[in-house]
């Protein structure tokens, strides 16, 4: 399945979700991203999102085009932000503060050696961080980012990335 594929189960009230995914997917090469970066943050998206059909279409639009160690790293991305964003959106929204003093005792290692580039795997943290709602960690992995010099408009794509991807999970879930 590609995405042309997964567009056609969207319905009529996907018609805007539909030219969103051409737009955002027939113009990889012009999004600033690397293909790494692109494929990568999609993957997170879709595994995070959790719907097959969207996940096997990404998955058939990345092929040759990244390696495997590429999916491992959005995988992990999706796990850990899973965890992390439940996590740290508790303690920012929660106004006892006591709770923000306490170790958070969540083993977060594979962090520190994602198998991939470390910008590449903050984005892709980042926006499954966004598609999470988790100010915190969106915080945090924009601070990041811009120490690693990613522009403003490759965070605002992968941004875009997320808004899209989970507009087309409800279009399909709903038509």
């Amino acid at each position: 399945m590609s995405i042309a594929d997964y567009k056609q189960g969207l319905g009529d009230h996907g018609k805007d979700t539909k030219l969103n995914l051409s737009n955002i997917f027939g113009n990889v090469d012009t999004s600033g991203m690397t293909a790494p970066q692109f494929y990568g943050t999609a993957l997170s998206l879709v595994y995070s999102i959790g719907d097959n059909e969207l996940i096997d279409a990404v998955k058939a639009e990345a092929e040759g085009k990244i390696e495997a160690n590429v999916d491992s790293a959005a995988k992990l991305a999706a796990t850990l932000m899973a965890m992390n964003n439940v996590y740290y959106r508790f303690l920012h929204l929660c106004t006892d503060k006591q709770f923000s003093k306490l170790p958070a005792g969540l083993r977060m290692n594979g962090m520190a050696n994602p198998g991939v580039d470390k910008a590449d795997f903050e984005l892709y943290s980042l926006a499954v961080s966004a598609l999470n709602g988790c100010g915190m960690c969106i915080d945090s992995h924009v601070g990041v980012l811009l120490k690693h010099d990613i522009s403003a408009q490759v965070i605002q794509n992968s941004i875009k990335m997320a808004a899209v991807l989970n507009a087309a999970a409800t279009a399909k879930r709903i038509a």
